[in-house]
């Protein structure tokens, strides 16, 4: 094992740690025995599999893939799979726990699962990709299903590779191909409002929280650093519901000007990997605009953007993690006890995993929702899981992390508690 793969094994190990100690912690808590963390501190059952694929030039290549399904206590698992270089054991186990927890705070009827193949989908062909999504299906058919496990699309997967999915375990099991995956097409049964789901999830939880600071969206004020798919998707939204965007940051910095950002021209002008900063001459640093006053933060970029050394210069009523590990635990808890809201990327990241339980749950039905409705029930679900984990925040002077983990960690204690596991 080469230097590079030991550091990659470490840093996904730290993630598996990292979702074991916020169940640990949530469940000494809420006065549960050491029983239970045994039984949630690992998942209920892992599959590696080898999977053979015969390249465009003739060679047969054997590819490396898992599915890892963390708790059956609350019904089937559910959770995307990852096309990508990176994929370990270690990190689908943490990212598995991980969807429990938040499956458990939106209060759906789903474990967590995760899967993945290692691979770099960018050096494939359209054929050799098609080969590796059938035959990822064909070596983890045994575990899943529309009452056992349900995939999604994730890092390097698209509605066409569940597509493909879709069809191959048609073929397999005919009888169980409705809603058995998530993220499909239209046209196979895909959800109308599932484009930009985790953009319109963020933007909801903005509007509730502004609600709870006092914070009229109307004469507001916001920063939001990335300026990607998500990043630039909340930034007009929030444009559009009348908050003046006074700071943007992409890959190479950041600008800012008090007055507010016309929207609509960084939009039009911005080139395909959401590049805005290069048309000004004057720009600041990704670390300098964080620390610009603004009513909202919303944090879509990379890690490590608000921590211990920069926290105290935090000049934002509502901090919004957007991107995974955005703020560490210790600048959260700071904000939570100065006044600042800080809404982390537990919460955030779930308007996708919800969207997928509304198309699951159309499949299921037989049913073809409209656009309009599918949105409705999405909000109704992420709605109310902000109220319910506000209210264990305030009831518990916690924050919001720590709130959703609670929400999340009892579900899931719960169900194995009455179905008489522990």
């Amino acid at each position: 094992m080469s230097v590079d793969q030991r550091d990659l094994l470490t840093k996904h190990k730290r993630v598996l740690a990292s979702a074991q100690a916020m169940i640990k912690e949530s469940l000494a808590e809420l006065g549960y025995s050491q029983d239970v963390f045994e039984l949630l501190k690992e998942p209920q059952q892992i599959l590696a599999v080898r999977i053979p694929v015969k390249m465009d030039n003739g060679q047969v290549r054997v590819f490396s893939g898992y599915r890892v399904q963390h708790s059956f206590s609350i019904g089937p698992t559910k959770g995307g799979v990852l096309f990508h270089p990176e994929v370990s054991e270690p990190l689908m186990k943490g990212l598995s726990l991980m969807n429990s927890l938040k499956n458990g705070l939106l209060n759906i009827p789903f474990g967590g699962a995760k899967g993945g193949v290692i691979c770099e989908p960018r050096e494939l062909s359209f054929h050799e990709l098609e080969l590796l999504s059938r035959g990822y299906i064909q070596a983890i058919r045994s575990v899943i299903g529309p009452y056992q496990d349900i995939p999604a699309p994730d890092i390097f997967t698209n509605s066409q590779v569940m597509a493909w999915m879709m069809d191959e375990y048609s073929k397999l099991c005919p009888d169980q191909s409705a809603g058995f995956i998530t993220g499909k097409p239209i046209v196979l049964g895909g959800l109308k409002s599932r484009e930009h789901s985790a953009g319109r999830g963020i933007v909801l939880f903005i509007s509730e929280a502004a609600k709870k600071k006092g914070i009229d969206l109307q004469h507001s004020t916001a920063i939001v650093q990335g300026f990607g798919s998500l990043g630039s998707y909340v930034a007009k939204s929030l444009a559009d519901s009348g908050v003046t965007i006074t700071g943007l940051s992409d890959a190479y910095g950041a600008v800012y000007r008090s007055s507010g950002l016309d929207m609509n021209t960084l939009i039009e002008c911005r080139d395909s990997f959401g590049t805005i900063t290069k048309l000004y001459k004057h720009t600041l640093t990704s670390q300098q605009l964080v620390e610009k006053p603004c009513d909202i933060m919303v944090l879509a970029a990379v890690a490590n953007q608000i921590t211990d050394n920069n926290v105290l210069k935090i000049k934002s009523k509502l901090v919004v993690e957007a991107a995974d590990g955005a703020v560490t635990d210790e600048a959260a808890n700071w904000m939570t006890q100065n006044g600042i809201l800080f809404i982390p990327e537990i919460l955030t990241s779930s308007g996708d995993m919800t969207s997928s339980y509304i198309e699951w749950a159309q499949n299921r039905q037989g049913l073809i929702w409209s656009k309009e409705e599918g949105e409705r029930r999405v909000r109704q679900i992420l709605a109310d899981a902000f109220t319910r984990v506000h209210n264990i925040a305030e009831e518990r002077g916690i924050s919001l992390k720590a709130a959703s983990c609670f929400a999340g960690v009892y579900t899931l204690a719960e169900s194995a508690r009455v179905r008489g596991w522990i």
